[in-house]
């Protein structure tokens, strides 16, 4: 009987302590599982080959949960969950396509006339930065006191708070509001 309930106790203890560490993107089972909904046109297909590689599933789901989410939690970054180089197509509020590709440090927007601009984050700025035709500019950093420091359409540097309040007055001084508090 006591052997019983320490295996559950260890049982337990085990679980608890890989599923509270973080939650990471688990893409090595997310990859498979994409994979299986759309490997025939058939959903019954599908079930079934997911039926005879359901061991697979275990396997991609333990070497997320042990190793890969490890990794991101540790560095950041997920080894397997890295889009570098891949562009996509993003239709803009103005109703015109984009190509977005993901660059190491950032993106790179490319407009439908051709024009590119490029978003890279500044590790050791805490920074993003916006280049275009050679020249780069600070949009926004991040400060040790949680604010962001940025600038307003006028030059003039301001601080904002990472909250509703912060945003809002953001948008106000993009709209050139008189209301906005500095």
């Amino acid at each position: 009987m006591k052997k019983s309930s320490l295996k559950v106790i260890v049982w337990l203890a085990l679980t608890g302590m890989t599923a509270a560490s973080c939650v990471g993107s688990f893409p090595l089972f997310n990859k498979l599982a994409s994979w299986n909904k759309d490997a025939t046109g058939n959903k019954f297909l599908n079930e079934l080959i997911f039926l005879v590689i359901s061991p697979a599933y275990a396997i991609c789901g333990t070497a997320d949960l042990l190793v890969l989410n490890a990794i991101e939690f540790w560095t950041g970054d997920n080894p397997l969950a890295s889009r570098v180089g891949t562009t996509r197509q993003v239709k803009g509020e103005d109703g015109l396509f984009y190509a977005v590709k993901t660059l190491k440090d950032g993106y790179e927007i490319t407009n439908p006339d051709g024009k590119s601009y490029r978003f890279v984050y500044d590790r050791d700025n805490d920074a993003w930065l916006m280049e275009t035709e050679g020249q780069a500019r600070e949009l926004f950093r991040f400060n040790e006191d949680g604010s962001i420091q940025t600038r307003t359409l006028a030059g003039e540097s301001i601080r904002l708070t990472q909250d509703a309040a912060g945003l809002m007055q953001a948008r106000l001084l993009l709209q050139g509001s008189c209301y906005a508090m500095r």
